[in-house]
């Protein structure tokens, strides 16, 4: 499923950031600018704060349901400051973000992916979610055509059909 950019890569950087954890700035920045979020350097502090800020990123795609999950980006888009601010920056033609240019990269990257959440929630707000195989927990945003994803990679999917394969395999049934 295709997503404008603000659901699609900016709610990827939200998924990295929360799946990544306490990684290394250079790790995060990675990330970033492989989801394709234009940012060119992360300090230490700034990756420190990218790091908390995933920890509030977290509970959009834990929630079981639309009104909650609508209520958390809420607030989030509050705490991020965000404000639409067409943008023309690079040679590229205007486009829309939640900040200024001006705004340093931490407030950058927290509205970024406010308005990445909030996009996706109004798309469609199922499209978020955690791995469905035990002891996992990445987070992720859901670009497949039928939008039924349960889990966050091929290897968890595998994982937990293997292990029901065996289980029936065991049982005789």
């Amino acid at each position: 499923m295709h997503f404008n950019p603000y659901g699609g890569a900016a709610a990827q950087v939200a998924a990295g950031l929360v799946n990544l954890g306490d990684a290394p700035p250079a790790e995060l920045l990675a990330m970033m600018r492989e989801a394709g979020m234009s940012i060119s350097a992360l300090s230490a502090a700034e990756a420190a704060d990218a790091v908390a800020w995933s920890a509030r990123l977290r509970p959009v795609f834990e929630a079981s349901d639309v009104d909650t999950r609508v209520a958390l980006v809420n607030q989030l888009l509050a705490d991020s400051a965000c404000r639409p601010y067409v943008s023309r920056h690079d040679g590229l033609p205007a486009h829309l973000h939640y900040a200024s240019e001006q705004a340093g990269r931490a407030q950058r990257t927290r509205a970024y992916t406010a308005g990445g959440l909030a996009h996706l929630v109004c798309e469609d707000p199922d499209r978020i979610g955690v791995c469905a195989r035990e002891g996992c927990g990445q987070v992720f945003v859901d670009t497949s055509r039928n939008g039924r994803r349960r889990f966050c990679s091929t290897r968890c999917a595998t994982r937990v059909h293997v292990a029901g394969h065996r289980a029936r395999i065991e049982s005789g049934t």
